[in-house]
C-alpha cells in the first residue's frame, strides 16, 4: 500500500528572496547545473547521503547505513518560484520514495512565502519487514518536517539579526543593442503581443490553488488546534477528496476533522465512516434541522435537558435531568422518532455553540460537556423499550457525531446505576467511555468535584451553587396526553418490542413461573413486565435444588410446577424478595444481584381474594382444576435478562477506570454489591 503524506500550506512573512539565501543544500553533491541565458531559470540536481535513523537489525539486513536521494531543485527568478523533486537511489527496487516541494508567493501578500511539500512512500518488499518499515519511515519524515520547519525559521532569524531583512528582486541583465536587433527580427510582426513589453511576470504557478481550496498552518493551530504533521496530512487529504468527489455542500474542516478522530487518523477508515454519515444527513435532510424543527410543546414542558453556559475550558455546557425524565411517558406521549429528532437538534445545535465559543475565545473549541444528574433514577428507567430507545440514540450520535462530547459529568448517581450502566457500556466505544467521570457524594463542590470542570458562578443551583438554572426539570408525563394506542403502536415500531417481551396468562392456582440458573454470585437478574388485564403478585425465590435449567438460561413454565409440593420454604427455596401486589396497567421494573449461585424463581401469582389462603408453591391438582375450570385470570407482558457477573463486575471496573473524583460511585457500589445481595422492584405506571 502506497502511504502518502501532504502537508498545509506553511506561510512564513518574509519575501521569497530572503528565504532563499537560506543555505539548505548541505551533505551533497552536484551533479548537473545549468542556468538560463538570462539567469532567470537556475537548475540544479544533487546526490545527498541522509543517515538511516533505524533499529541496527533493519540498517543490517538492508546493508545500508546511508540513503541516497537525487534531488532536483529548478529556481525560477522571474515568477518567484523554487521546486524540488527527490526520490531514492538506495533500494530503489524494493523501497520507492518521491518527494515534491513548492516554495511560491503568497497570492494574498507578495512579501509573504508560501511552502508546501508531498510525498509518497511505496514498499514493495523489505525481507518481510514492510510494515515495521513503513511505521518507522514515516515517523522519520514527520520529525524531519518539524526540523524542516525549525531550520528555516533558525537561519531566516540569523540574516535578520545579522541585518539582512531585504534582498532585492531579480532583475534581467540589460540587453545590449545588436541583441535586441537580433530578437527584434525574431518576432513575428503580424502578431500583438510581439512589440508589447511583458508587464505580467507569467502565469500563477500550479501551487497557487484558487482561495480556500487549501489550509495553511497557521489557520490549523488557530481554528482547529495542534495537530501533528501526519494528522494535517490525513485532514488535507480527505478534505481533498472530498472536494474532488462529494455532490453537494462540503463538511467543514471541524466536521472533518471529528471523524478523522474518532479512527485514530487511519484515512481510509474515517473516509467510509464520514461518507456514510453524509449520506445520512442527505437522506434525513439533518442540514435543515435546526431551521425546520419545532419540538411539541410537550416535549419542551418534559424533557429535562437544556444549554447552560459553559465548563472551565470553554466547552458548551449541557445539563441533563435524566433522573427526573419519564423516558417511558414521553416515549407513548410523542414517540421514539421525535424524542431521536429532539436529540438530533440538539447535537446540531452543540456543533453550532462550539463554532461560537470558538470565536468567543479565540482558541479551537470542537466539544461540548455533559453534565448528568441522576438524582431520581429508578428501576422504571430500566423499562426495555426506553433502554432500546437509549442505545438507538446512542448509536446514531456515536456515528454521526464523533468527537463532540468532550466530557461526561454524572452526579448524584444512585444505587440502580450500576445495572444501567452494565447494559448500556458496551454499545458505547472505548474513546467515549472513557470521557465518562461519576461522582456518587451529595457535596459535588468537594476534593476532584465540579469545581475541577466548572467556574464556580456557573454552578447550578441545584447542586449547591449560586447560579439559577433554567433547564426544565422533567416529571412525570400524565397518562391523559399519552397518544392512543394505535398511533402508539406505529410511532414505535412494535416488532420491535413483539421481539422483546413474551406473553403469559396467569390463572388461580397456576402461576407463571421464569426459573434463572445463576453459576457465581454477583450475577444481576433483571425483569420488566407489564400487566395487561388482572390482578397478581409478583415474588422471587432462590434454591439450591437441582432444575431442568440451562445454565443462565431464562426458562419459563405455566400451568405447572417446577419445584416439588412437599418443599418447605425457609428449607428447600427461599424468599429473596417480598411479595409485589401488581395492578391492572402497572409497569414494573427491577433487578436482583445474586449472592449465590443456584436457581431463582420469578413468578407470577394471581392476587387472592380477600380472606383466602394463597400458597407460595401450587400442587399439580391445583393447577389441573385452574386449567379445567373458569375463573378470574392475569394477562402479563414480561422480560428477564442475566447480566453474568464478569460483565457487571468489568461495568464497575470501568468506573473505577476514571481518573477523577468522580469515579467515586463504582468503588462504594461494587463493595456493597460483593458484601450483600439485594433487589428492588418499582412499579412505575
Amino acid at each position: 500500500m502506497v502511504q502518502k503524506y501532504q502537508s498545509p500550506v506553511r506561510v512564513y512573512k518574509y519575501p521569497f528572496e530572503l528565504v532563499m539565501a537560506i543555505p539548505v543544500f548541505l551533505g551533497s553533491e552536484v551533479l548537473n547545473e545549468s542556468r538560463s541565458a538570462d539567469g532567470a531559470v537556475h537548475v540544479v540536481e544533487r546526490s545527498c547521503w541522509l543517515r538511516v535513523e533505524a533499529p541496527r537489525l533493519l540498517r543490517k539486513i538492508a546493508g545500508v547505513e546511508h540513503v541516497v536521494f537525487v534531488q532536483k531543485n529548478t529556481l525560477k527568478w522571474k515568477e518567484r518560484t523554487l521546486l524540488i523533486e527527490a526520490h531514492n537511489e538506495t533500494l530503489a527496487s524494493r523501497v520507492v520514495v518521491n518527494e515534491n516541494c513548492s516554495y511560491t508567493v503568497h497570492p494574498e501578500n507578495e512579501e509573504w512565502t508560501c511552502f508546501e511539500q508531498s510525498a509518497s512512500l511505496d514498499i514493495r518488499s523489505f525481507f518481510g519487514f514492510e510494515s515495521a518499515l513503513e511505521k518507522i519511515a514515516m515517523k522519520q519524515y514527520t520529525a524531519s518536517v518539524k526540523r524542516g520547519k525549525e531550520v528555516i525559521e533558525y537561519y531566516l532569524n540569523e540574516l535578520i539579526s545579522q541585518g539582512v531583512s531585504h534582498i532585492p528582486r531579480w532583475t534581467p541583465a540589460p540587453v545590449r543593442e545588436e541583441d535586441a536587433r537580433t530578437q527584434a527580427g525574431l518576432r513575428d510582426p503580424g502578431t500583438p503581443e510581439a512589440d508589447r513589453p511583458s508587464s505580467s511576470p507569467g502565469p500563477t504557478p500550479e501551487t497557487i490553488a484558487p482561495e480556500g481550496d487549501k489550509l495553511d498552518a497557521d489557520y490549523i493551530e488557530r481554528c482547529l488546534g495542534h495537530l501533528t504533521p501526519l494528522q494535517e496530512s490525513c485532514l488535507i487529504q480527505l478534505r481533498h477528496w472530498l472536494q474532488e468527489t462529494h455532490e453537494g455542500k462540503i463538511p467543514k474542516d471541524e466536521h472533518i476533522l471529528r471523524f478523522l478522530r474518532a479512527r485514530d487518523f487511519h484515512l481510509d477508515k474515517a473516509r467510509e465512516m464520514l461518507c456514510q454519515s453524509l449520506s445520512w444527513r442527505r437522506q434525513h435532510r439533518v442540514d435543515l434541522l435546526l431551521q425546520t424543527w419545532r419540538p411539541p410543546a410537550l416535549l419542551e414542558e418534559f424533557y429535562a435537558g437544556g444549554w447552560h453556559y459553559q465548563d472551565i475550558d470553554g466547552r458548551p455546557l449541557y445539563i441533563l435531568h435524566l433522573g427526573q425524565m419519564d423516558t417511558k411517558g414521553l416515549m407513548k406521549a410523542v414517540g421514539e422518532e421525535a424524542l431521536l429528532q429532539h436529540v438530533l437538534s440538539v447535537n446540531e445545535e452543540g456543533q453550532k455553540r462550539c463554532e461560537g465559543n470558538t470565536k468567543q475565545f479565540g482558541r479551537p473549541i470542537s466539544s461540548w460537556t455533559c453534565l448528568v444528574d441522576l438524582e431520581g433514577l429508578n428501576m422504571r428507567h430500566l423499562w426495555r423499550p426506553g433502554v432500546r430507545a437509549l442505545l438507538r440514540m446512542i448509536a446514531v450520535v456515536e456515528d454521526n457525531y464523533p468527537e463532540t462530547l468532550g466530557r461526561l459529568l454524572i452526579v448524584r448517581a444512585p444505587r440502580v446505576f450500576p445495572v444501567l450502566w452494565t447494559l448500556i457500556s458496551p454499545f458505547i466505544n472505548d474513546n467515549t467511555r472513557q470521557k465518562f467521570l461519576i461522582y456518587s457524594g451529595s457535596n459535588c463542590q468537594g476534593p476532584g468535584g465540579l469545581l475541577d470542570y466548572l467556574d464556580r458562578d456557573v454552578i447550578p443551583d441545584f447542586l449547591g451553587g449560586e447560579c439559577v438554572c433554567n433547564v426544565p426539570e422533567g416529571g412525570l408525563v400524565p397518562k391523559s396526553l399519552y397518544l392512543p394506542e394505535e398511533e402508539q403502536e406505529h410511532a414505535e415500531q412494535p416488532g420491535q418490542w413483539a421481539d422483546t417481551y413474551q406473553s403469559a396468562s396467569v390463572l388461580r392456582g397456576a402461576p407463571h413461573e421464569v426459573a434463572v440458573g445463576i453459576l457465581e454470585g454477583e450475577s444481576v437478574i433483571t425483569w420488566d413486565f407489564d400487566i395487561l388485564q388482572g390482578d397478581a403478585v409478583f415474588s422471587l425465590y432462590h434454591t439450591r435444588r437441582a432444575l431442568p435449567l440451562g445454565v443462565q438460561e431464562p426458562r419459563a413454565r405455566a400451568g405447572g410446577q417446577l419445584t416439588d409440593r412437599g418443599w418447605v420454604l425457609g428449607v428447600d427455596y427461599s424468599r429473596v424478595q417480598a411479595p409485589l401486589v401488581c395492578r391492572a396497567g402497572d409497569s414494573i421494573q427491577g433487578s436482583h444481584v445474586a449472592r449465590w449461585p443456584g436457581v431463582y424463581l420469578l413468578q407470577w401469582q394471581l392476587l387472592a381474594p380477600p380472606g383466602s389462603v394463597a400458597c407460595s408453591l401450587p400442587g399439580v391438582d391445583d393447577v389441573l382444576t385452574a386449567l379445567h375450570s373458569p375463573g378470574p385470570k392475569c394477562k402479563l407482558l414480561y422480560y428477564c435478562e442475566v447480566l453474568a457477573s464478569e460483565d457487571f463486575r468489568g461495568s464497575m471496573s470501568s468506573l473505577e477506570s476514571c481518573t477523577s473524583g468522580f469515579s467515586q460511585l463504582s468503588a462504594a457500589t461494587s463493595s456493597s454489591s460483593s458484601s450483600q445481595s439485594h433487589s428492588s422492584s418499582l412499579v412505575s405506571r
